[in-house]
């Protein structure tokens, strides 16, 4: 539906909250990602018209998970802004300036801040930036040539989320932030959707402790971080001798994180623009080899686990939790309504066998949501790879055909282009910068050229290191 007649018999133009007076930007989404794209364009000089979207009532980050004590695993100059422009008014530490904390912080030497203070940092930002409308659900984009501006519709919600009113803005370039979704295994997903038996994702953990609590036996699946912070805070709160506890992984071991600092050389722009460069099977080929940088644990969590799993055994016996790596979930099953049995498979032995139990979590991690439906308006124009995902360039944005004048920007949902850094917080702010600098042709944030002490290859498009330049060969000569 494109042009001016079909504008015109939209109910969508009808709606009160329609906007005919075009935007720079549309932002659908605010997670962290396209939070931090609004707090820097706040920042442009000069200003952009921007406007973002999003369903929820409000702000709210990972809710099910602020598990007390919990920690980010990334420092908190990686926040919405600082690595891009470190004295933005929307930084972590003027957030703490703001709510008179900078001493009782600075005494307090933490680096990796706890998760429920960053949940209340960004709520701080989400609430004091103009422009950000929730409530607001997103119905369609298109093209439209005749105006060439991209049409959003969307749903104003009230607030018990029922339809309100229809609405439509009119933008320039869009920026699509519309994170990731709970990934639940096929086998499971009959049972996650019952009531009776308490199958849940870890995404729901704390609405769904207390129920968890009160089962006789829980089995955790899932061997990343957020399975053992679950694991250790039901081990904390389950009497000793009595745990009743199985934690089941399908990785060979209850890894940890890679942490190390030239490790973390792979959460780089460098990196990133190297990833990018490399062919697409190649790529493909290399993310699931990846996934000890963002899928393990860290280290302190695990100290944790055994520290407590230690404690319980000093006046004799052993806990009764049971941690088996190398296991998967081959099919599940309800048994007498009230318990599930889980058709289990070690896979280094060829064994299989069969764990009843009461309640489970599935700490199973998170999916790209996918873009087609959302995006059905633009498929006519999209470019896709051999996988049929769509091609996003080094500057993240969607290949539209030519006759698209605009650009559609992409946050979290280009792993298969730009690699693991996707959803690293501590790559937001120069993300953000970086569209920002494409979109409006100009610098408003001047980006390091170079950010790792690493060469990830022997890329003509990589900065050669200063004694290179001034003179000394380079190993091997391009062809």
């Amino acid at each position: 539906m494109t042009g001016t007649p079909a504008t015109e018999r939209s109910p969508y133009a009808q709606g009160a909250w329609g906007d005919t007076q075009p935007h720079d930007l549309v932002g659908i989404g605010i997670g962290p990602f396209n939070l931090s794209l609004a707090a820097l364009a706040d920042g442009v000089h000069g200003g952009l018209a921007t406007a973002f979207y999003e369903q929820r009532p409000a702000f709210h980050w990972h809710p099910g998970l602020l598990i007390e004590g919990t920690t980010l695993q990334v420092p908190f100059l990686a926040d919405l802004v600082t690595l891009a422009d470190p004295a933005s008014p929307w930084s972590f530490l003027n957030y703490l300036r703001s709510r008179d904390r900078l001493f009782p912080f600075y005494f307090a030497e933490r680096f990796h801040i706890q998760r429920a203070e960053y949940d209340a940092y960004c709520r701080w930002v989400s609430d004091s930036l103009t422009g950000l409308h929730f409530n607001h659900q997103i119905d369609a984009v298109r093209w439209n040539p005749e105006r060439s501006l991209f049409e959003v519709d969307f749903t104003q919600l009230d607030p018990d989320g029922e339809a309100e009113a229809l609405g439509r803005a009119y933008t320039r370039n869009i920026a699509l932030g519309i994170g990731t979704e709970p990934y639940v295994p096929d086998p499971l997903k009959p049972l996650a959707d019952a009531p009776v038996v308490p199958v849940i994702h870890s995404a729901d953990y704390l609405d769904n402790r207390e129920r968890l609590l009160a089962a006789e036996h829980i089995t955790i699946v899932g061997s990343g971080q957020s399975g053992a912070e679950v694991f250790l805070d039901l081990l904390r709160a389950r009497p000793a001798g009595a745990e009743k506890i199985h934690w089941l992984a399908r990785t060979e071991a209850f890894a940890p994180m890679e942490y190390s600092k030239l490790g973390l050389e792979h959460f780089t722009p460098d990196y990133t623009r190297y990833f990018h460069a490399l062919p697409e099977q190649t790529r493909d080929a290399l993310v699931p080899r990846q996934w000890q940088l963002h899928k393990g644990i860290d280290a302190d969590t695990i100290a944790a686990i055994h520290d407590e799993l230690y404690r319980r055994t000093l006046h004799g016996g052993w806990p009764d939790a049971v941690l088996t790596p190398g296991v998967s979930v081959r099919t599940a099953g309800r048994v007498a309504t009230t318990k599930v049995e889980l058709h289990i498979e070690h896979t280094q032995q060829g064994t299989r066998s069969r764990l009843t139990t009461d309640a489970v979590v599935l700490a199973t991690g998170y999916r790209e949501r996918p873009l087609d439906r959302l995006l059905s308006g633009l498929d006519p124009h999209m470019r896709r790879d051999a996988a049929g995902r769509p091609r996003i360039d080094d500057q993240f944005r969607l290949l539209l055909d030519s006759s698209v004048t605009g650009s559609v920007y992409v946050q979290n949902a280009e792993r298969h282009t730009h690699g693991v850094g996707a959803p690293d917080l501590g790559l937001a702010a120069w993300r953000s910068a970086g569209i920002l600098n494409s979109l409006t042709g100009k610098e408003p944030y001047p980006l390091p050229r170079r950010t790792a002490f690493t060469s990830f290859g022997l890329d003509r498009g990589q900065a050669p290191p200063a004694h290179t330049r001034e003179g000394l060969r380079p190993l091997m000569e391009h062809s």
